[in-house]
């Protein structure tokens, strides 16, 4: 879907291959749940494929959404203007699984990227924790946090790179300008993933939201440049 994917393992001997699988499952999600291609699952449902003939991964990627749907009061919403798109749920999902992957596949110390979403696990080449920078909606060169994470994942959610692809679903004309950016750390980035998402088209009562949720944080810059954070997010943040 055009995004970027960077994948760092500093454990001492990784071969190609790995590197090769890891990439390869990217492509596959690609090419499955691009909303962009017309040969992709999600476009062919979009056309009326029968339900039936989902495959038995697309369902589980439906009944996600659904489960995603309730938990967030309906603020998240895969089906918009009768097309289903399940992209705000699927990029987390599969840095998951590819993060999984690489574990399954004998590594350790693993950072995994996808459009700006992060999966991490272990330490970096300096054996500490992955040091991952929050950076300012205002001024993409600046960094206002940095957080130090081991197993965790992060998500940030915002207009600032991508422009308005995130609506409220109980309004979608309204302009999401309360917030410019809401950054939510998970226990894995599929569920820091899909709570971002969720929050962000929320307004400023996101944060509230990600509060209310066991295991998840968030540091909130709404649109005046005022910070909100959870209060478990400073257990995260690394001291200069």
């Amino acid at each position: 879907m055009g995004m970027p994917v960077t994948l760092i393992i500093e454990d001492e001997a990784v071969s190609p291959d790995i590197f090769n699988k890891a990439y390869a499952y990217f492509t596959a999600v690609d090419e499955a749940y691009s909303p962009y291609k017309p040969t992709s699952e999600v476009s062919r449902i979009n056309a009326g494929f029968m339900e039936s003939a989902w495959s038995p991964e697309m369902q589980e990627v439906v009944r996600l959404c659904r489960d995603t749907t309730g938990a967030t009061n309906g603020y998240f919403d895969a089906w918009h203007q009768g097309k289903f798109d399940p992209s705000g749920l699927v990029k987390g999902w599969a840095i998951d699984k590819a993060a999984k992957l690489l574990l399954s596949l004998g590594c350790e110390n693993i950072y995994v990227e996808a459009g700006g979403d992060i999966q991490v696990n272990g330490l970096n080449a300096a054996r500490e924790p992955w040091q991952i920078g929050i950076r300012n909606p205002f001024d993409r060169h600046q960094i206002v946090k940095v957080v130090a994470l081991t197993t965790q994942g992060i998500a940030t959610s915002g207009l600032y790179i991508r422009g308005e692809h995130i609506y409220n679903p109980f309004d979608d004309k309204a302009q999401l300008s309360q917030v410019a950016s809401l950054t939510v750390i998970g226990p894995n980035i599929y569920e820091a993933d899909r709570f971002a998402t969720a929050a962000f088209a929320m307004g400023v009562r996101g944060v509230e939201f990600i509060e209310s949720l066991p295991g998840l944080d968030a540091y909130m810059i709404d649109s005046a440049g005022q910070a909100t954070l959870t209060s478990g997010f400073d257990k995260y943040v690394r001291n200069n």
